[in-house]
């Protein structure tokens, strides 16, 4: 099967709704329906999180970043992070395992260093995404977070099947690699019940244009993506710019925004761990 067959293939299956999940993903999946449970109660999620020991790690790490730590009071064990973060924002951390799953079924060393790059760059997006809504859209911030680590949701799709077909993301000029990625895009956000909100942000990200007054969550994504230092291996929505080019944030700002991320970026996780 040549490339553009192996496109078209998957393209379909995607319009079909044929699409699979590692188990492993799947097991995230079951983690994060349990917790949107309104009645699933705290003893029951701090059970549900320790169960997973990279969403405990990442959880006590996150409740201890500037953006959520209360002064010099430092959490050390995961009951009090969950207390302070709450479940919402604890849905990110969720979303943030699940999305990095994906790339644990890659065999090929070179498609698991595009997954390893994907996250880091899906992890800057989000991180920049929660501060700019923060400081500068006034967006809410927990939401930011989340479609920031799942913007990407069908890049990492396609790396997870692309062991299948060797040479599926090599430079594309016909553009298929776009369309397949979309098409797949919006079945896997309807499988993971993505909420609508930011299925549609993340859908309109390629051919998106920023507000003069950056305010909606759409807003945020673009400039999230433009300000990120580490692009996406797959190229994709809103493509770095030159920091000195003409913009919305001065260099100072952008500077207090990348500080304050980058903090929270590490508490997400390194590539390592794709």
């Amino acid at each position: 099967m040549n490339k553009l067959e192996a496109f078209g293939y998957i393209a379909a299956q995607a319009a079909r709704g044929e699409i699979s999940f590692p188990t492993s993903v799947n097991a995230v999946l079951r983690l994060q329906l349990a917790l949107d449970d309104p009645d699933c109660h705290v003893d029951e999620a701090i059970r549900l999180v320790l169960s997973e020991p990279q969403l405990a790690a990442r959880t006590v790490a996150l409740a201890n970043t500037a953006a959520f730590g209360q002064g010099d009071m430092q959490v050390t064990n995961v009951r009090a992070a969950v207390l302070r973060i709450g479940y919402r924002r604890l849905r990110g951390l969720v979303a943030a395992l699940m999305v990095r799953q994906f790339g644990h079924r890659i065999a090929d060393r070179v498609l698991r260093v595009k997954a390893g790059q994907l996250w880091t760059h899906s992890a800057e997006v989000a991180a920049l995404a929660q501060a700019l809504a923060r400081h500068v859209t006034g967006t809410d911030p927990d939401t930011a977070l989340f479609a920031g680590i799942v913007h990407e949701v069908g890049g990492f799709y396609l790396l997870s099947r692309a062991d299948e077909f060797p040479g599926l993301l090599e430079d594309d000029t016909e553009n298929w690699s776009m369309l397949v990625e979309d098409v797949a895009s919006l079945e896997i956000m309807r499988k993971l019940a993505i909420p609508e909100a930011v299925a549609q942000a993340i859908g309109a990200l390629r051919d998106g244009v920023l507000n003069p007054e950056p305010h909606t969550l759409l807003d945020t994504l673009l400039l999230a993506n433009r300000y990120a230092l580490v692009d996406s291996p797959l190229g994709g929505p809103g493509a770095r710019r030159d920091d000195t080019a003409p913009g919305l944030l001065d260099a100072a700002t952008l500077q207090i925004l990348r500080s304050e991320a980058a903090e929270t970026a590490q508490a997400l996780g390194d590539a390592a761990l794709v």
